[in-house]
């Protein structure tokens, strides 16, 4: 059975993670809902907790918007790496 909150789309987007001490590595997402989204990412030596950045584009058609979010490290796989996001936050 499926807890998630929110539906999970297919996304096909850049997502530029900043990590702590103003590293950024560039990964692709996969997935992405409301409130996480799942990248496909070379090693970054993230772990479960950890906190994050990130800069991300959402195109609407005839609009693109700039998404910058806060999040953490839900998980990480062998097919990626899951972050769970403060959907309101801004850095």
């Amino acid at each position: 059975m499926e807890r998630r909150l929110h539906a999970r789309h297919r996304a096909k987007t850049s997502v530029y993670i900043v990590l702590p001490g103003g590293v950024r590595r560039l990964a692709r997402a996969v997935n992405l809902s409301a409130n996480g989204v799942f990248i496909r990412s070379p090693l970054m030596n993230l772990r479960k907790g950890q906190q994050v950045e990130l800069a991300f584009a959402i195109d609407l058609g005839n609009v693109t918007k700039l998404h910058r979010r806060s999040a953490v490290v839900a998980h990480i796989s062998g097919g990626g790496t899951g972050l769970m996001m403060d959907a309101y936050s801004k850095f």
